[in-house]
Formats: C-alpha cells, structure tokens, sequence
C-alpha cells in the first residue's frame, strides 16, 4: 500500500528552529499529512519523514526555460483559437496577438503560454497543419522582439516542433505525452522543459461523468507515472512541472478537493503549475456565470495556490495577479 505524504506548508515571519525549506521557495512546514488509500489521514512532524520524501520536499528546485523557482511565477495565457472558453476569438489576427503578449509581459508575467486549440469541454481536435497556422507565426513574432519564455500548449509533437522551430522555450502537455506519444521525443531532442497536465478523458467527453477512487491520490498516481515516463523519454526530472489540472475531467468537488490538497503534489520533486484562472468551479462557487466576473475569484485561487508553493500560476489577469500576489508575498516576509 503507497504512503503519500503533504506537507503543511506556512509562510509566517516566526519560524520554529526544526523547520524545513520547501525546495527553494517561500514556504516553509514542520509536520506533514500522511494519507494512504482507506485510511484516515493523521500528523507527523518532519523529523518521521523518510529520507526520500525529505528529498523531494526539500530539493532546491531547477530553473525552468530561464524562470528561478524560488519565487512564483505567472505564466499569461495567450489562446489564438476562435472557440476558447474565456478568451476565444479575441487573439486570434496575429497583430491582436502580438499586442496582448507585449501586454501581459509589461504587466509581469514572466512567461507566454501559446495554445492554437481549445481544450474547454466539448471542444473538438484541431488539425495538425490549422494549429501550426495559428501559432507558430505568434511565436515568431513574439521571439522577434523579446526574450520572454514562451510556452507551446499542444498536445502533438509536429505542433511542438514549428513552435520550437520558432522560438518557444518549454513544451505544455494537457495531455502528459499519452495523446501523442512522439511529443516526449521530440521535447526531449530538443533538450526544452515540459509541463506534465492530468486529464481525465479527451475534451469533447471529459465533463460527462469524471470518477474517481480517491482524486487526490489518483491524480498523484498519474503524474508520477507521467513523470516516470519523460524521463524514460531523456526528460530529466529537474525539466519537468507537473499540473493536477483542474477543470479537465473533474467535478466542483474534485477540484475543491484538489486545491485543498494541492501540497501533495510537491512530493514528487518537480514544481507545480496551476491552471484554474476564470474556470466553471469559480462560477459555481461564487455566482459569477460571466467570464469577465471571475477575476477576483481566479485571483484569490492564484493566492492560494502561493500559499501552498506552487511555482507557477497560469492566469488571464496578469496585472491583477501580480499586485495581489506582490501584496502577499510582501506581507509573509518575501521579498
């Protein structure tokens, strides 16, 4: 039976003298969460850790695509797509693009996440050669006036590679190289970081009735095992971020179960990326159907996920997330 093991992380200034250094970051934790499957959960203070997991929590880690991983990061979310479910259509004339990129990296983001298919639920694939169209030239141009990371989000190995081709710095998989398998190959010759996301089911069906034994769990199984696989791939682990992926193939409560547990995810020795900006489980929570609504809620999820160390928040709202964040971190002591 696996032992799976969270770290109860804080940021307060008093800091007991037996407290451990998440990886490199900000939050620091003197107990953790032990879980198994079929048992309460109980506390156990650090120093009954076994030497693995102490390892993995407190292993500094890598930069990623040029990004230190010892503050938090915001990566903007750039869709060129007519049919993404916040932003579809806005972005997709490369003039438009290129704007709202030069835009979100004055306002802070210290990353570009190019996607050129929508992935919202019920969406359907993309051609191959349609995906290339719509964002290797935004790369390109992108590339052609700044030194800014950008990130392709495809699941396909011949999209990844035009991005590459044209200036991205780090592959991100929704689907964690099982939709396209030749994609972890071509990450890996390329010698570029990836972003392992969990799904459950593709999107057209994900939504129609996700399941799950013990989510938390299950999704950590999964990255694990997705993680095992890049780096049989030539991936080395200090490459790889790992997403739970809210909102693809879970209900209002999977991912409230998921946020709450988000910790977790720091055992597997890579850094976090959250994805939850303006998601249907913002509406459901906080009344706010439309899109242009659920700014404040994206952003007090963001600032929750820096409670809980994640390296990396995928957000729409850059500005806004960065003044909150700034605030937060200023307020924990983090400067």
């Amino acid at each position: 039976m696996s032992v799976y093991y969270r770290p109860l992380l804080q940021t307060d200034l008093h800091r007991p003298i037996e407290a451990l250094t998440l990886g490199n970051g900000w939050c620091w934790f003197t107990h953790a969460e032990r879980l198994e499957r079929g048992r309460d959960p109980w506390i156990v203070p650090v120093k009954d850790l076994p030497e693995s997991v102490l390892s993995r929590l407190t292993d500094p880690r890598a930069p990623i695509a040029g990004m230190a991983m010892d503050r938090p990061q915001l990566m903007g979310i750039l869709n060129v797509t007519p049919d993404s479910f916040s932003d579809g259509g806005l972005f997709l004339g490369a003039d438009a693009a290129l704007a709202q990129a030069q835009a979100m990296e004055a306002a802070g983001a210290a990353i570009i996440d190019i996607g050129g298919e929508s992935t919202r639920p019920g969406a359907k694939e993309v051609e191959i050669t349609e995906e290339i169209r719509r964002t290797a030239p935004v790369i390109a141009a992108i590339r052609a006036g700044s030194d800014i990371p950008i990130s392709i989000d495809t699941r396909k190995a011949d999209v990844a590679q035009a991005a590459i081709a044209a200036g991205a710095t780090l592959v991100n998989d929704v689907a964690a190289f099982t939709f396209d398998p030749a994609l972890a190959a071509v990450t890996a010759d390329a010698g570029l970081p990836v972003c392992l996301m969990h799904a459950q089911g593709r999107p057209d069906t994900m939504q129609d009735n996700p399941r799950y034994d013990d989510v938390l769990l299950d999704v950590y199984d999964f990255l694990e095992a997705r993680l095992k696989a890049a780096e049989a791939a030539g991936i080395p682990r200090t490459k790889v971020v790992v997403d739970p992926g809210i909102g693809f193939g879970k209900t209002l409560q999977h991912n409230v179960t998921l946020l709450r547990g988000l910790s977790l995810f720091h055992s597997l020795g890579a850094p976090i990326l959250l994805g939850a900006s303006r998601k249907r489980f913002i509406a459901e929570i906080s009344d706010a159907p439309e899109m242009a609504a659920r700014m404040p809620g994206s952003v007090a999820v963001a600032l929750w996920g820096v409670t809980q160390g994640v390296q990396i928040l995928r957000v729409h709202d850059v500005l806004e997330t960065r003044q909150a964040m700034s605030l937060q971190l200023a307020l924990s002591g983090v400067v």
